[in-house]
């Protein structure tokens, strides 16, 4: 009896692990522009299934866990300013005790690079967390890879 128990228990535990991994209501896509010989954009696009969002990069401490673009140091561009992005839609969280800004359904950050050589490719990390109504997702980590030329 004890064997049927732990095969339950043990099956149960991986069909629940294995639904949890298949929740991904965020997927990226990214892309650049060259504006000139020396300058480009850097595109990152997330795409956010209805009835989640994800948070701003301007979250204030004490909130959810904010949206954070890191590039990987490299020898063949500088960044120019600040990651920008849209307007965030803002709203009262009581679990925060604060007015929190967010997305939803898409969102496109934009990063302007000065070129060092042609051609180049700008790497890095993204950080963010995506709510729904009643839950939020442990935070996840993206790697990012845009060739530029």
């Amino acid at each position: 009896m004890k064997r049927i128990t732990l095969v339950f228990a043990l099956l149960f535990f991986t069909i629940l692990g294995a639904s949890a991994q298949i929740e991904n209501p965020v997927t990226w896509s990214y892309a650049q522009k060259k504006i000139s010989k020396t300058e480009a954009i850097v595109y990152l696009k997330a795409t956010i299934q209805d009835g989640w969002h994800i948070y701003s990069q301007t979250v204030k401490p004490g909130g959810p866990v904010k949206t954070t673009i890191k590039f990987n140091p490299s020898k063949d561009f500088t960044k120019v300013g600040a990651t920008a992005e849209p307007k965030a839609l803002s709203k009262f969280e009581k679990v925060f005790d604060m007015n929190v800004g967010y997305f939803e359904n898409q969102v496109v950050f934009q990063q302007k690079i000065k070129l060092n050589k042609p051609a180049t490719v700008v790497s890095g990390t993204i950080e963010f967390m995506v709510c729904d109504a009643t839950k939020c997702l442990p935070p996840d980590e993206v790697k990012f890879s845009v060739q530029v030329k």
